[in-house]
């Protein structure tokens, strides 16, 4: 037999019961002790006084007594609440008892706390010197954001514990049924009660549109936007014990559908519990139909709420037959049974049971095919709307047009206030944190109310009007607090979204594209991007021959969202950028500017530069702090990428100030994490660790995905240079889940992190296939992990392919003028080469990172030169550079990897004599160069450097031209120059090229 055709057998069982009373006993005393039924008491002090062992619970306040003499309401179910938290013989008392029990017995305070009744917190007492060793079930003691009920929970106790035992065999279960059958209160209580030790989540739907995402925002998961929200959601979740609960998906079935189906598949341990009009349609769910209230049950309901509109309201001989008439004929859903309940402020039940026969009559000649609960429950909705007066069905009908909620000022302000409150007591708006919002249920009423008045439009229009207002005033915020933008604005977004569907469907348009415009940065986070780009675009598209500065303002938003989406799209920027220099837009020119800089940023390092100089200068003159900011952040960028970095620090230290200063932490986040590695790079470790964390703690209030998870690698990064590989790892351990899971998942710098420290965890296969995956092609990533590539292949074994791969990080990084990975190949490349040639290898290395302040990169050539020294007999040099770099990666806290310690301790050397430090150390690899093994004059002389400094000057490059090239100085460049003259015998540049023409070809 199904629980639908139970729940109607037990119905029409109700109908044949007898009545029962329910009389007010005043203020008295509730003892629940342990298994029996709970007794009613005068005081506090005899309800002790009866206790005979055991656990119990004490509770006082004012009860309703049945016609048998058992006591009924909220306040016995609480100190059932309380019995049932009771174990090993202790005693719970409420605040309330302890109040009127004063220092009659000893009592000790447990602090406030929730009970699974889901109401307030609460204080509560335990009878005695000193309570139990365990604490008591509280709600609270696990994860949870479970909404705060005002109103108790009547009834149902068999149906949550039947859910609860469906939920631990099916992991998935929706409680179906039509709107206010009580579908969102059964599933809270049922969440209540479970054993879920890693949380409960609660996530509301009824004005969402994309539900893996908002399951996402409720979280705090980041959201991966390759792999997807509810992939993300998956993969944090995977290995914990959790209890997701989806309210209202009726509208969003598919959505609800793709999360569950996700979490079944690769959560284990994850139940979700689902309420919906119709089932979600999904392998695994079981379809549990919410039945209707017992009429004892709903006559109960109705005498509790009633309690809040007529305090002195109870159901006696005259009001008995008509309340239970009334729970009888709207067939005991709760929320009808709830808004009767309501009316009782204004008339008798008699006169609510006579308001709802012609009510009735109508809608049981009504269209066929439509549920009878959901008829009964519009009529009792529309027999409440007619009650009201002309004034409140106005402001009700209008609310119509609000999603995802509404402020008072948005609904009219003071004007409509008494309104709001009347709507309010009628249970027709709810009011929650400051903000009120419909029932969708009650929403779409208000909504087919509104278009019978004919004022759908106007309504809207008004909704539009506020929400422009609210976002053109906000935008001041973007340049000087944007987190005070973010709380002005990211809770209206279901609003702006609304907004801008009517505004840009408009035949005049104008109002939409404004408001498309000021809300540009709202899709810049949380993987909203390309649903900015459809509204900019389509505002766009509505006046695509507009020269205006507003669509300037779209095209410049656009190519502000498309760095969340299409990072190398430089489009919109261009198209917005010749836009402003027609207008005269400084401050625009200036944005697109820097977002033209930003779009060529990993492909083409010198128009970066370049264009960021024009950006800089422009937003000064126009005053542009965001813009002068970010162009100094890419200026500092593009530096630290080539190893200036005694450059590119003051650069980033001054756009972070002004970055941090108005609140702009996506930018800022990244100029610290940059900041990070160029303190890494000079290997200051507690600095590099400061900013680093710095960085999580700036990037996380934005819960999104790029921004917190490339700090996070920045962070992981540090770690793992330290030798906490394990801190490395937790670190970034959620964002592992996902991308196992997603497998493509691109954040920059992240596979080289995760290369790095499985290398150091002893791992070179699975180091090897994430620096596989560092590389971008196209852009300067391509130069990234191949000098770690090419080590790891070397330890592997496979020294040809290593040979391969190093040739070609050696041209790559030449190309884009990369010292610090240019070094570490060429260090690569010397441990393959003979020694002569890995001396110019090794050496050349040195010289660039020494050139660059690269001080880690030096401890690398140290231990380089160390296996060069031992190779060619020199194991006391040898011996002195590895105690001494020893000591130097002890002093700054960077220990080698353990493959490279195990090659070194190989060696077998023999300390000899004290560590040096470590510029002498270097000053003395330098000077222990020794013979090269070359002749001393001619062709065959030149070193490699030497040979490409030729290549250089005979192609026609100046001298600062080769230093740039070749990562040294003018200097350094007339030195290698004025060596070659004298080798080859020659006096001067014109002679050098004919030599070279002659013997390059």
């Amino acid at each position: 037999m199904n629980i639908g055709h139970l729940a109607e057998i037990r119905w029409q069982t109700g109908r044949a019961m007898t009545a029962t009373k329910l009389l007010p006993a005043g203020t008295v005393t509730i003892l629940c002790a342990g298994d029996a039924d709970p007794a009613v008491f005068a005081t506090p002090g005899e309800a002790l006084a009866a206790l005979s062992g055991g656990p119990a619970a004490v509770h006082t306040g004012d009860v309703l007594l049945r016609d048998d003499g058992t006591p009924a309401g909220p306040v016995v179910r609480r100190c059932q609440q309380l019995r049932a938290l009771a174990d090993e013989g202790r005693v719970l008392v409420s605040a309330r008892t302890a109040a009127d029990l004063r220092d009659a017995v000893p009592l000790h305070d447990l602090g406030v706390h929730r009970l699974p009744d889901l109401t307030a917190p609460e204080r509560v007492f335990e009878l005695g010197e000193a309570p139990a060793p365990r604490p008591p079930r509280w709600l609270d003691a696990v994860p949870n954001n479970l909404p705060v009920q005002l109103t108790g929970f009547v009834g149902r106790d068999a149906e949550v514990a039947d859910v609860r035992r469906h939920l631990a065999g099916t992991r998935l279960v929706t409680l179906a049924g039509p709107g206010g059958s009580g579908k969102t209160r059964l599933a809270a209580q049922v969440a209540a009660g479970g054993a879920w030790p890693d949380g409960v989540w609660w996530v509301e739907l009824d004005a969402v549109t994309e539900v893996a995402g908002q399951v996402a925002a409720t979280l705090g998961i980041p959201v991966e936007p390759t792999a997807g929200a509810a992939r993300s959601v998956a993969t944090d979740l995977r290995d914990r014990r959790v209890l997701l609960c989806l309210d209202n998906c009726e509208h969003v079935l598919d959505g609800a559908a793709e999360v569950a189906l996700e979490l079944l598949r690769s959560c284990p341990e994850v139940a979700v519990l689902t309420t919906s009009r119709e089932p979600l349609g999904v392998p695994g769910e079981t379809v549990w139909r919410v039945p209707p209230l017992a009429v004892e049950e709903a006559v109960a309901l109705f005498v509790e709420r009633a309690g809040a509109v007529r305090p002195r309201f109870t159901l006696d001989a005259s009001s008995v037959a008509a309340v239970r008439s009334i729970c009888t004929r709207l067939d005991g859903i709760p929320l009808a049974v709830e808004l009767a309940a309501a009316w009782l402020g204004a008339l008798t039940p008699h006169q609510i049971d006579a308001g709802l026969d012609d009510r009735f009559a109508l809608l049981t000649r009504g269209p066929r095919g439509v549920p009878a609960r959901q008829r009964t429950l519009e009529g009792s909705i529309a027999w409440s709307h007619d009650q009201l007066g002309d004034e409140d069905r106005a402001v009700f009908r209008r609310l119509a047009v609000f999603a995802g909620g509404f402020t008072l000022a948005a609904a009219g302000g003071p004007a409509v206030l008494p309104a709001l409150g009347r709507l309010v007591d009628k249970s027709l708006v709810l009011a929650e944190d400051g903000r009120y919002r419909l029932l969708e249920t009650l929403r779409e009423y208000a909504a087919a109310r509104l278009a019978e008045a004919g004022e759908t439009a106007a309504a809207r229009d008004r909704h539009l009007d506020h929400f422009l207002a609210l976002a053109e005033a906000a935008e001041p915020d973007l340049d000087r607090d944007k987190d005070a933008w973010r709380a002005r604005v990211e809770p209206e977004r279901d609003n702006l979204r609304a907004a801008l569907e009517w505004g840009l469907a408009l035949e005049d348009p104008g109002r939409g594209r404004r408001l498309a415009a000021a809300v540009a940065w709202l899709w810049n986070l949380h993987g909203r991007g390309h649903e900015g780009l459809a509204y900019l675009e389509r505002a766009v598209a509505r006046r695509p021959d507009d020269r205006t500065a507003l669509q300037a303002r779209l095209l410049t938003g656009m190519g502000l969202v498309a760095d969340t989406t299409a990072p190398f799209d430089r489009e919109a920027a261009r198209r917005g950028l010749d836009l402003a220099i027609e207008l005269g837009e400084a401050g625009l020119r200036a944005r697109c500017l820097a977002l033209t800089a930003l779009g060529h940023l990993y492909t083409d390092l010198d128009a970066a530069w370049d264009i960021t100089f024009e950006a800089e200068k422009v937003a000064e003159d126009a005053g542009d702090g965001f813009a002068r900011d970010s162009a100094l952040m890419l200026r500092g960028i593009v530096r630290f990428a080539r190893d200036c970095h005694d450059e590119a620090a003051p650069l980033l230290d001054e756009a972070a100030d002004g970055l941090l200063r108005r609140g702009d932490r996506g930018l800022a986040s990244t100029v610290l994490s940059v900041r990070s590695g160029i303190a890494l790079a000079a290997a200051d470790l507690p600095r590099a660790r400061e900013l680093a964390v710095q960085a999580v703690d700036v990037a996380a209030p934005l819960a999104d995905f790029h921004r917190v998870n490339t700090t996070l690698c920045r962070l992981a990064s540090v770690h793992g240079l330290a030798g906490d590989v394990d801190a490395g790892f937790r670190v970034l351990d959620p964002f592992l889940r996902l991308v196992e899971t997603a497998g493509d998942v691109f954040v920059p710098g992240l596979a080289g992190v995760l290369g790095e420290l499985h290398r150091r965890r002893g791992e070179p296969e699975a180091a090897l296939r994430w620096f596989e995956r560092e590389a971008v092609p196209g852009t300067y990533m391509a130069a990234q992990g191949l000098a770690e590539r090419g080590a790891l292949l070397r330890a592997l074994g496979r020294a040809d392919e290593a040979a391969e791969v190093l040739a070609t990080a050696v041209d790559l990084t030449r190309r884009w003028s990369l010292p610090s990975p240019l070094a570490d190949a060429l260090d690569q490349q010397g441990h393959l080469a003979e020694p002569a040639q890995a001396a110019e290898l090794h050496y050349e290395a040195l010289n660039l990172r020494l050139d660059h302040g690269l001080r880690l990169g030096v401890l690398a050539s140290l231990d380089a030169l160390t296996t060069l020294l031992a190779r060619t007999g020199r194991e006391a040099d040898a011996a002195r550079v590895l105690v001494s770099a020893d000591r130097a990666r002890s002093d700054l806290g960077f220990p080698r990897r353990p493959l490279e310690q195990a090659e070194l301790d190989a060696l077998g050397l023999v300390p000899a004599g004290p560590p040096m430090g470590l510029d002498d150390v270097v000053a003395f690899v330098r000077r222990a160069r020794g013979s090269r093994g070359r002749p001393s004059s001619g062709w065959a002389s030149l070193t490699p450097t030497e040979l490409e400094v030729v290549k250089l000057a005979a192609g026609g490059c100046t001298n600062p031209e080769i230093g740039t090239r070749l990562f040294m100085s003018r200097g350094t460049v007339k030195t290698h120059l004025a060596h070659v003259y004298a080798k080859l015998g020659i006096a001067n540049r014109t002679e050098l090229a004919t030599r070279a023409a002659a013997h390059l070809s």
